[in-house]
Order: structure tokens, then sequence, then C-alpha cells
């Protein structure tokens, strides 16, 4: 049982736990669709805040994705050198490492990320 199910004390409350999704950000204004360059782990991954998840690039920039919050890295949809369109599913994510992922194209909330274009 994880974390996300047991229950606590006598109140009996429950931490929820979350799959999200790392989408192709929109870093560039005009930019449409942005390369994937290299994946910096690989799915089962602990990622803390400020961790370097992802280097992708523009005809123009490099941009570095980094996680805005602790998280584990359950899937990757997206390999390096693929071109991606903004908004695209590149990654799930969740808190816990045994969390069920869902099937198919269910829609999920963005893990919070900051970026860097060099």
């Amino acid at each position: 049982m994880t974390d996300c199910s047991r229950a606590r004390s006598t109140t009996q409350t429950r931490k929820t736990c979350m799959i999200y999704q790392l989408s192709v950000p929109a870093a560039v204004p005009g930019v449409e669709e942005i390369r994937i360059l290299e994946w910096h782990g690989d799915a089962g991954t602990a990622f803390a805040p400020g961790d370097l998840i992802v280097e992708l690039e523009t005809h123009k920039a490099v941009v570095e994705v980094r996680a805005g919050q602790a998280g584990i890295l359950r899937a990757i949809h997206a390999q390096p050198g693929d071109w991606c369109a903004v908004g695209l599913r590149l990654a799930l994510f969740s808190d816990e490492a045994d969390e069920p992922l869902p099937d198919g194209d269910v829609a999920a909330a963005d893990i919070p990320v900051a970026f860097e274009i060099t």
C-alpha cells in the first residue's frame, strides 16, 4: 500500500496521489514545435524541485525544463530527435512509484516546471 492510499491516524485522512503530465511548453513566442534533445532520467527516476528533466530545442534556442515540484518520471512519450507540437504530452509523472497510470490519453494535470532558454 502506498502513502497515497493509507489511512492515517484516527481521523482516517488520506493523501491523494496525482498523475501529472509534462507537455511541450510554449517557451518561445511564435514557436509551434520543439525537438527533444535529451532526457535526464528514465522511467522510475525521482526528480526534486530544480532538477533538470529534459532539454528541448527550437530553431533558435535550447530550452532546459526543470522540475517545479518533486515527482517520479513514469512514462516517456517522445524520444530524442522527435519534433513535437506545443501542448503535446511528453511524459507522465506521479507522486509515488507504484501509482497506477491511466490508460490511453486520459487528461492529467500539468506538472509545475520552470524553464531556461539559452
